[in-house]
Formats: structure tokens, sequence, C-alpha cells
């Protein structure tokens, strides 16, 4: 190299140097309203704002989209076939992205066969390792896996060879690790067979009560054509036969108006249709059907553990496949370490790093054989940053949405020391985030605003975060909010007695809960809170529980049709004008022909992104020209539906658009600091903080005079705590008795009782280790909690 070029480039930093920026020029996704904006790289830069306000918007459906989209084209027409499509983000130009790696808070597929150690590939290594080391030796890895079944096959295989047909004898057999009896699954069902049927009907008469499952239909057609049993006899008079081939017949072809189709008994039925799936990700009236119809007992063959006997039966130092994934992970992670045995060694190194990364950020209190599906929306999201900590990679945008949901303040300095350690090796992370001890550590903080929906959408503050505090923004003016302890708490009015609790590692406790009151339960993350309270309280008469459960919903869902408030508007709208309701639902007579009401026009471009373009014909307003003429108190439904709720309460309250049951539902939502919503808006389009809110407006009008929440706090800005502090104490003074599972210290120092679980995680939490009131809890800071919420109220 020439001395000219070196001291040229001493002289001037080099080219490649200076691309230290993410250039966003006039992004318009969702509601931002052309956003110009610059990230800089290799630092740690947290979006801020009130729920709804676009962080998401910018963060997730901006930046990190486009960085997967550019990705993903880099791959052949026929590989991009196979994975999911995104649409080029409304942006003007994206300058300066680099790979995006998201780690969000959607929950880990519900899927029954997946657990901990299947999800981050724990359980592969695991069998590798027993394969290879365990005592007697069965076999491959797979005959470790509780997902392979062990089959074995023989029969004659014909091949061409040398000009002559051969015929020659053929077996095979796999080894599998599944338990035979559960096919992995862990548990088996017992079905009550008086919530199938009402055996003093006959099955024209309607006496199935399984959902879905009507006399009106095709199954009503199959029934009457079967010929295997009356369908007009009632069923207590079927013989020991008819009944055998109602509930349990196997798989037979029969034929139906001249239709050949498979006819099968209602048991096999229903355990394909419905319990195939995850609890979780049944819809509402299917699970309180399962819930009311099937008993899931722990398998008696594999004792739950879904393994087959001969898995069980390998053993290293005394220890099978089954007992590892039952140890609590940081129990785990010594007993690898505990393995000397050079064959295996660097399998041994890799799984180990796994299992520390885990007790690393707070979750060495988990098992293995957890279903992935029980895990909260904070576990799921820690969960997935485990495969990225010990990763080589530098110059990544990662990209978090809240992780400090679910956490302790005791477990949220551990995460901050995570972040600040994937900056440090060279990363840029992008962090959309609401507490203040997160904040404070942002080398760059973006704040949007001002408000939420169509009221947000712009950059009101960029800068440092003392930058932030004299800023006078929102959530500058909030930064410093600290709730004081209440002077004098209320009076309980009753108790609700727990017993002998025990549902995961909760260690028989007894405990008394307040009732006519607001009583926090907290503790840090895996103390066991949610299991004491789910487990001894959620499923009592009187009780409503909103839990972290995300919101399934389609396009074609929104709040109108969530919170059954469309019903009586369109009823409301047929009495006024003499017609059908069905003329007055998008999704049935009344909508457009040329969309099917979903206002806009899908093409499908295989590999790429599908276009949307807004229907010609009802001008994107999803129904028919004459269903528009009809009007309720001057407006048409589009008109409705594209109204604010602030707007529609005031509408339904009064003359003759009066509809009081809208109303009610309304107020619920304005109460929950929902009113810039629009009646229409598609539950996609909604961010996670609102569709826990959404769902909290639905269950408030709910009898029941108990009402547990689950972390209301997530996904809320530090103002809109206040407001959920003054819902809280509303609903107590109407008389409700209010439980909230919650970290946030502001909630705890507004309740009127405290119950801390802990001491610690796992088989280290399970206890109460303090009740009585805040103030109580500072003044003895006997425990974690009663030291951070010492420390928050300045005590």
């Amino acid at each position: 190299m020439s001395t000219a070029t070196t001291d040229a480039q001493q002289a001037g930093a080099h080219a490649a140097d200076s691309h230290d920026l993410i250039r966003v020029q006039g992004a318009r996704e969702n509601n931002l309203k052309d956003i110009t904006i610059d990230i800089p790289k290799r630092r740690l830069s947290v979006f801020t704002g009130v729920s709804g306000s676009g962080k998401s918007s910018l963060v997730f459906d901006t930046i990190a989209a486009e960085s997967q989209r550019m990705i993903n084209e880099t791959y052949s027409a026929f590989v991009q076939g196979f994975m999911p499509t995104l649409a080029r983000p409304e942006v003007d130009v994206l300058e300066g992205l680099t790979t995006a790696i998201i780690v969000d808070q959607e929950r880990m597929g519900a899927n029954p066969r997946s657990t901990v150690g299947t999800a981050t590939d724990v359980n592969a290594m695991l069998r590798i390792v027993f394969s290879r080391l365990g005592q007697p030796q069965i076999g491959s890895p797979q005959a470790f896996s509780f997902n392979v079944a062990s089959i074995s096959g023989a029969g004659a295989v014909t091949m061409e060879r040398g000009g002559t047909t051969v015929k020659e004898r053929r077996s095979f057999t796999v080894t599998g690790g599944m338990c035979p009896r559960c096919e992995g699954m862990g548990s088996v069902t017992d079905m009550d067979l008086t919530q199938l049927y009402d055996d003093s009907k006959s099955l024209n008469a309607g006496a199935l009560t399984i959902p879905g499952y009507s006399m009106e239909g095709w199954y009503g057609r199959i029934y009457s054509a079967t010929g295997f049993f009356d369908a007009d006899k009632p069923i207590r008079e079927f013989t020991k036969r008819e009944l055998q081939d109602l509930l349990y017949k196997e798989p037979t072809k029969i034929k139906v108006d001249g239709i050949n189709i498979t006819y099968e008994g209602l048991i096999p039925k229903i355990q394909k249709s419905m319990l195939s799936k995850d609890r979780e990700a049944m819809q509402p009236h299917i699970r309180a059907f399962v819930d009311r119809a099937v008993t899931f007992t722990a398998c008696p063959e594999c004792d739950g553990t879904r393994l087959s006997a001969a898995a069980r039966s390998s053993r290293i130092d005394g220890v099978s496949i089954a007992d590892a994934c039952m140890m609590q992970i940081s129990d785990l992670a010594v007993w690898v370490r505990g393995l000397d045995e050079p064959s295996v060694a660097p399998l041994l190194a890799a799984l180990g790093e796994t299992l520390d990364s885990f007790v690393e950020i707070g979750l060495g209190y988990l098992s293995l054989d957890r279903p992935s599906g029980t895990l909260s929306g904070g576990e799921s999201q820690r969960t997935k940053m485990i495969r990225h900590l010990g990763s080589s990679l530098t110059d990544i945008t990662y990209v978090f949405d809240e992780p400090t949901i679910g956490l302790h303040p005791h477990d949220i300095q551990r995460m901050n020391d995570l972040l600040l350690r994937l900056r440090d090796k060279g990363n840029t992370v992008l962090v959309v985030e609401h507490k203040p001890e997160m904040i404070a550590i942002a080398d760059h903080v973006v704040d949007l605003g001002p408000g939420a929906g169509t009221a947000g959408g712009t950059v009101c503050f960029e800068g440092s975060v003392e930058g932030l505090r004299r800023s006078g923004t929102l959530t500058g003016r909030h930064l410093d909010d600290r709730a004081a302890l209440k002077a004098t708490v209320r009076p309980r009015q009753g108790e609700l007695e727990i017993r002998g609790a025990t549902s995961h590692n909760v260690r028989d406790v007894d405990v008394d809960i307040p009732l006519g009151v607001l009583c926090v339960i907290t503790g840090v993350a895996g103390s066991g809170k949610s299991s004491l309270i789910h487990g001894s309280v959620s499923g009592r008469d009187g009780v409503v529980s909103v839990d972290q459960t995300a919101i399934k919903g389609s396009r074609r869902s929104n709040p109108a049709t969530y919170t059954g408030m469309l019903e009586p508007i369109r009823k409301a709208f047929a009495k006024a004008n003499g017609v059908k309701p069905a003329l007055f639902s998008a999704n049935s007579e009344g909508a457009c022909p040329t969309c099917n009401g979903a206002g806009v026009i899908f093409t499908d471009l295989a590999m790429m992104a599908g276009v949307a373009t807004t229907c010609e014909v009802c001008g994107g307003k999803r129904f028919l020209a004459e269903v528009l003429e009809y009007t309720l108190g001057g407006k048409d439904i589009s008109e409705v539906l594209a109204m604010p709720v602030t707007e529609a309460t005031a509408f339904f309250a009064a003359g003759e658009s009066r509809v009081p049951a809208a109303h009610a539902i309304l107020s619920q939502l304005s109460d929950v600091g929902l009113g810039y919503l629009s009646l229409g808006q598609p539950l996609t389009t909604l961010s996670g903080g609102e569709r826990q809110r959404l769902k909290l407006a639905t269950h408030m009008g709910e009898k029941g005079g108990i009402l547990v929440l689950d972390e209301p706090t997530a996904g809320l800005h530090l103002a809109d705590v206040e407001n959920l502090l003054g819902l809280l104490d509303r609903l107590v003074d109407a008389g409700k008795s209010v439980l909230v599972i919650e970290h946030h210290q502001a909630v705890m120092a507004h309740a009127d009782w405290i119950v801390d679980i802990g001491p610690g995680a796992g088989h280290d939490g399970g206890k109460v280790i303090f009740e009585g009131t805040p103030a109580d809890l500072v003044a003895s800071r006997s425990t974690l909690t009663g030291r951070h919420l010492a420390e928050y109220v300045g005590a």
C-alpha cells in the first residue's frame, strides 16, 4: 500500500465507517404521520409514548419489517414461496438498515406437544446425550423423543433390476420415545357423556349438546342416513350396539344422498377436532364445552412424562431423560456440568451454556417439560432471547417489545444488563418500553405521541434521557412520577379463604384474601403468584378472571363485534327501518358482494406480498349501497362503525338513536381509556396494551363480585397507569373485590392489602412471605418487594 493512501486514510475517516445511522424518511404505516427520524447504530434506543401512539408501527411494522423483507428477497423465488410474505411498509426512504432480529411478546405456539425443551432445542441436545451415554443403550436420539412413535412394518418391494422385475421382502422398524397410551401428550381424557347429549331426547329432537353439532345441517343428514341407529328414538332407549356406534364407531364409509363420506363415533371425532388443540388456542365457546365435558388426568402408564418405558429406563448416573426434563433448569445446569465425558464434550459445553443462559435471564425456575402454551408473554419473550445471548454475530439490530413485562423490579436490573451486553458487542438495540427503570439506561430516546390512535403518530421528542425529562412531553412529565402510599386503607368486607394450595410450585399455602378492597399479589417472576390465584381462585363462582391470553381476531373482527355491541346496534337499525338485522352485518346479507364485506380486495402475488386495494364498488365501506340508505339518528351503519368510542357514546345515549345496551359497553370502553378507537377498527391493527384493555372492558360488565386481573399495567404508559388506578378504585367503590397480580410499584403503593409470594422463584418460592398493608411492607423492608417499594416511594 502506498504511503499516500495510508496518510489519506489517517487524515479522513474511512467511507465505510460513515454509515452510523438508520435513516427513516416519510413513514406512514398505520397512524404514523409522515415521520422522519435518524436512529444511531450500535446504541440502545428506547421508544416511548402512550399505548397506541405508533411505537410498534415505527419499530416493528416499518424498520424491522423492511429489514426482514429485504433479507427474504435475497433468497430464490422457490425458497420465498415457503416463507411468510411481507409487504413493503408505507415509507419513502429507509437507509442504513442491518439484519433485524425481532424478539416480541407473541405467545409461543400453543401446540400441546410443544414444551420449553422442544421450543428452545435443549431437548434435542439432551436426546443426543442420552442416546450416547445412557445405559442401557436403546437406540438413536429419536428413541428419547415423545413426538416419535415406535412403528415397524414388513412387506414385498417390487424393483426393476437389469431389465427384469424382482420382488424382495423388506422390513423396517422405527424406535421412538412416545408413550403409546397417551401418544406423547402426557395426559389422558375422560368424557362426561351427560355433557355430550340429553339421553331423554332423540337425535332429531336435538339431543346433542356439543357446539357446532346441529341437526339442521350436514350432521342431521349424516345421523339420519347412517342406518346404525334410529335418529327418532330417545338415546336412553338405544341398545348397547347402537350406543357403541354413536359414541365409539371406528371410521366407516357410508353414503349420504349419493355422496361417499366417512362416519365415525362422537368421541373419536371430538378428540380429533377439539382435543388435538391446546386449550388456550380454542374458541371461547369450545373451551367452555371442553372444560365442562372433559377431564384430563396424568397418563397412568408414563406418569405424565409423555415417554415410553424404554426411554425412561435408560439412565445416566441414575437419572433418566424424564427426570432431567422435570428438574428445575438451574438444578439441571448443575447436573450437566457434573458430567465429565470427553466423547460428548462439545455437546455438553453447548448444553451447559444454553441452560446457564436460562438462569442468567431469570428463567432458571422453569423446567424443560413445562408446556410452552403456559408461559406468560414476558416468559415467552425471555425464552426467545436465550438463543441470541451467546451469539457471536455483531452489527445486528435487535428489536424488543417491552422486555420488562412480567418482571419484578429486582429482575429488571438483570434485563437491563443483558440489553447493555448486546449493545456493547456492537449491536443496535431498539426497545419499545414504558418502565422508567429501562428508559433510564437508554443512549437515545424517541417519544411518540402526543396522544393515541389518530391523535398520535408524530415524534414529540428525540434525544437523551435528561433531555426527555426537561422536554415537557407527556412521557417527560411523568418520568419521575411516584405514587404515594395511601394515608388510609379500606376496611375488608369479608375474606376469601385459600387452604392447602399446591398448584405447580405453591407449597401447601393457606392465605385469606380480603374482599371489598384492592388486593395486590406480588413477588419475583416465577414465585408462584399466578399458580396460587389461577389455581385456587379463578375457577370459583362469582370470580371473573382477565388473564394475559392474546385476543384472537381476523381483520373482520373489530371492537364492535368483539364486545358484542354490534348485535343491539343491528337490531336498532332493523327496527327503525323495518328490515332484517342481517342486512347490517358486513359478514352476512348486507355485505358488498364484490369484496365480500372486507372493504378491500386482495390480490395474491405468490412469493411477493399480496396487494390490498380498496373495493371500488363500496368504496371500502363494506356494505351494499341499498343498506347504506337505511339510517338511525341520521347516520348509516358504515358512519356508525367509523365513529370513535367517545362520539358513539353520546350518539347512543339519547334521542331516536338511543340504544342502552350499546351505550353501556361504550361507557366501559371509555372507562378503560379506549375512547379514541373507532368501532369498526380491525383488531389486527390494535396494539398489545389496547387489546388487553378491550378484554378488560368486556369483562367489567359481567356479573361477579371478584375481579382477578393479571398484570393490567402491561403495555400501559406512565400516564395511563394513573387512569388505571382510578378505574380500579371505581370498581372497588362500586362493590367489587379487585385482586391484581402485579409488579408495578404504583399499583402496589395504591393497594389496600398486599400478599407477597416468594422468597425466590421455582422451588425457592411458593410461600407467602408477607401479608399486610403497603405501609407495613415498606416499614419492615423484610422482602425484596418491600425494599424495592420503599425505594420507589422514597421512604
